[in-house]
């Protein structure tokens, strides 16, 4: 869901130098052994043009990881940190992430229905928070964020999802449509959050293995995603404003989910 009538310029990253430092590694050597280490790092930012035999193992560890992995000039990396960065800069997630091939098999092992929520771009940070909290009060089993123009998963998004992030599984996707089409053929039914949808929430059956797509901030669900849908969902809005946040949009569809599961009980 679009979370306004303001367009607002995409952002995958905006540098403060009041950045969370405790979530923040720079240098080779320490983001070398963080790696070495099995540290879960969120982001790497490296110099344009930088080489040298550390890098590149670096580098090649941090692919392996699917660590997300940005060249960037060496004044942005100066605006992240003013100590000596050695032209590489890293963040360190705040959890481990988990593959949803094994969730969705030790939840169907468990006789119950996966319920599984994909972000598509969700890029602002206390949108994720807010949104992670939700889901895990609603019984979410994993979350799926793409490597790629996503949320950083900090400690300020585990601090507006009031350490929801501990509870439940984050999964990273190389390639969300693909992560998608695996679910639809695992036998879940995939829901798509659109202002572009005809059928009312409320008429929606929401119960069964279900994937729940929630769209970009700017753009909504992706097009090519989109296709996938199952069943393209709307929530009726009365008032003069046409849109919802996108962490507010979520969790009323999570709790209608809910409701409807409840009936079953």
């Amino acid at each position: 869901m679009n979370e306004g009538k303001e367009k607002r310029p995409v952002r995958t990253y905006s540098p403060r130098l009041s950045a969370n430092t405790e979530d923040m590694l720079f240098g080779l050597r320490p983001v070398q052994e963080a790696l070495k280490a099995g540290k879960a790092l969120d982001k790497v930012f490296v110099e344009k043009g930088g080489s040298s035999p550390v890098l590149e193992e670096i580098l090649s560890i941090a692919r392996e990881q699917g660590v997300n992995i940005q060249y960037v000039p060496a004044e942005k990396l100066n605006r992240l940190t003013r100590k000596n960065h050695q032209g590489i800069v890293a963040y360190i997630s705040v959890v481990n992430y988990a593959l949803i091939e094994n969730i969705v098999m030790d939840v169907f092992s468990r006789g119950e229905d996966p319920i599984i929520l994909v972000l598509d771009s969700i890029t602002d940070v206390r949108n994720f928070g807010a949104i992670s909290r939700s889901a895990e009060c609603a019984g979410v089993h994993a979350i799926i964020i793409p490597v790629k123009g996503s949320a950083q998963v900090n400690s300020d998004a585990m601090k507006t999802s009031a350490g929801a992030l501990h509870h439940i599984p984050i999964c990273k996707s190389e390639d969300l449509y693909r992560s998608v089409r695996s679910l639809k053929d695992s036998g879940l039914s995939v829901v798509g959050c659109t202002e572009k949808g005809n059928k009312s929430l409320y008429s929606t059956d929401l119960k069964g293995p279900m994937c729940l797509v929630m769209g970009s901030e700017e753009t909504g669900i992706s097009e090519h995603i989109l296709t996938l849908a199952d069943n393209k969902v709307f929530i009726p809005l009365k008032g003069k404003i046409d849109s919802l946040n996108v962490s507010v949009a979520t969790g009323i569809f999570l709790f209608e989910m809910q409701r409807q599961r409840s009936l079953l009980v």
